[in-house]
């Protein structure tokens, strides 16, 4: 804090209004993880169009077997189509055998990764919403083999690995695949489907992160490893806020066969985990949008519990209070978070060289917030450092194969920019 004193104990009004505004400054520039990151002035890096999507949603680059390869990427768009993109040219071949999804304002084909043994299997892995006999729609996790690359480029042999038997309405599906570092496991993350209380719920997988094998079973090392769930579960619409969940009507639906989400389940408390990233000491890091206010980055330990919807940083979209992080200690505290929200989306931990104060670091896109924004990572502590303004809402960012980074914007018409140094 800045003082001034006089002789005569005397200031003028002028320097007051001066000290004033300076203090409103210094305030805005805090480093407390509960503010927003204040808009960077200077881009350290130069803009480029590619091609733009309908309403893409995620982008993986295929693994460089070659000069053809290291330059393409698969991209989901919501209403259900697939495209094998040239990035170095712009050009799109859409990918034909794409399951059918449920398509709404949150769902429809959401992520999509390749194997860690891509070049040996051209396996690739698909979350979207399907239909669900019990009316509405969920998570499925697919896997199927990219054939005809350069061709006629299909998905074959496609085989649903995972799903959410429960349907029901809601948005909010997480649907983000992350393979361990070992490359022998996934994690997968599943949201609340703004239904609050299943993230509490160990019957149900909304609200959780899950950590399953290569073929959508359990991982026998996983904190409740062979438990098993109840044999019918509570199946609620959307209620308008956290109290009125409490309290829901709903009906009940019976498990198809064993209900394994006790031992599917890595994490459990979350609202709707968009990121899901390993960092290269291991670390998994997520990206979680909050209610009104609350969004988060949050390193995930095996067996913690997030504390949705009984806590968070932010309120009801109504104005119903929730009660803080702070007075609930045995949940797991964000490590960064915001308020007002920016709805942190598609993350990346940087792992190239074309930005190397960027190394080790998230990287993520901002829905509400039309940013790219940069989250320092330093052990298992992370701050906040950039917040570049996009003119946009960003829905994914991915790494290239020299370093440069991708954003994908979201919505129809939406473009897909490569970020490179600047000159």
């Amino acid at each position: 804090m800045i003082a001034t004193r006089y002789a005569n104990g005397t200031v003028s009004m002028t320097l007051r209004l001066m000290q004033a505004a300076l203090l409103l400054v210094i305030a805005a520039c805090s480093a407390s993880p509960s503010r927003s990151a204040q808009a960077s002035a200077a881009r350290p890096f130069r803009v480029t169009e590619v091609t733009r999507f309908d309403s893409p949603w995620a982008m993986a680059f295929l693994p460089g077997s070659g000069v053809r390869l290291t330059n393409t990427a698969l991209v989901t768009e919501k209403p259900g189509r697939l495209w094998l993109v040239d990035v170095a040219t712009g050009r799109k071949q859409p990918v034909a055998g794409v399951p059918r999804v449920v398509v709404s304002s949150q769902g429809g084909l959401l992520d999509v990764v390749v194997s860690p043994d891509f070049a040996g299997n051209q396996l690739v892995y698909l979350t979207y919403s399907e239909p669900s006999p019990n009316g509405g729609s969920g998570l499925a996790m697919a896997r199927a083999r990219l054939a005809g690359i350069g061709t006629s480029p299909q998905l074959q042999d496609l085989r649903v690995l995972w799903r959410d038997p429960s349907g029901g309405e809601g948005g909010q599906f997480g649907a983000r695949i992350a393979f361990a570092p070992d490359g022998q496991s996934l994690f997968l993350s599943s949201g609340e489907r703004q239904r609050f209380t299943p993230a509490q719920d160990p019957n149900q997988p909304l609200g959780k992160i899950l950590h399953l094998t290569f073929d959508g079973k359990p991982e026998p090392d996983n904190p409740m490893a062979g438990r098993t769930g109840a044999a019918s579960i509570l199946i609620t619409d959307p209620p308008r806020d956290t109290e009125a969940a409490k309290s829901a009507a709903g009906r009940r639906i019976t498990w198809p066969g064993p209900n394994l989400t006790p031992a599917e389940t890595w994490t459990t408390g979350h609202r709707n985990p968009l990121g899901l990233a390993f960092a290269p000491d291991g670390r998994l890091w997520s990206t979680e949008m909050g209610p009104r206010g609350g969004d988060e980055v949050n390193l995930i330990l095996p067996g913690r519990n997030y504390g949705w919807p009984t806590v968070s940083n932010g309120d009801n979209y109504d104005g119903v209070r929730i009660a803080r992080h702070s007075t609930r200690p045995d949940f797991e505290l964000p490590k960064v978070w915001w308020n007002p929200s920016i709805s942190p989306a598609g993350l990346i931990i940087y792992t190239g060289a074309l930005f190397p104060e960027w190394k080790g670091d998230a990287l993520f896109g901002a829905l509400s917030g039309q940013a790219f924004v940069h989250v320092r990572i330093r052990g298992d502590q992370a701050s906040k450092a950039d917040q570049w303004n996009m003119g946009a809402r960003i829905r994914e960012v991915e790494q290239g194969p020299r370093g440069e980074v991708y954003l994908l914007e979201d919505d129809s018409g939406a473009r897909l920019l490569r970020l490179e140094p600047k000159r």
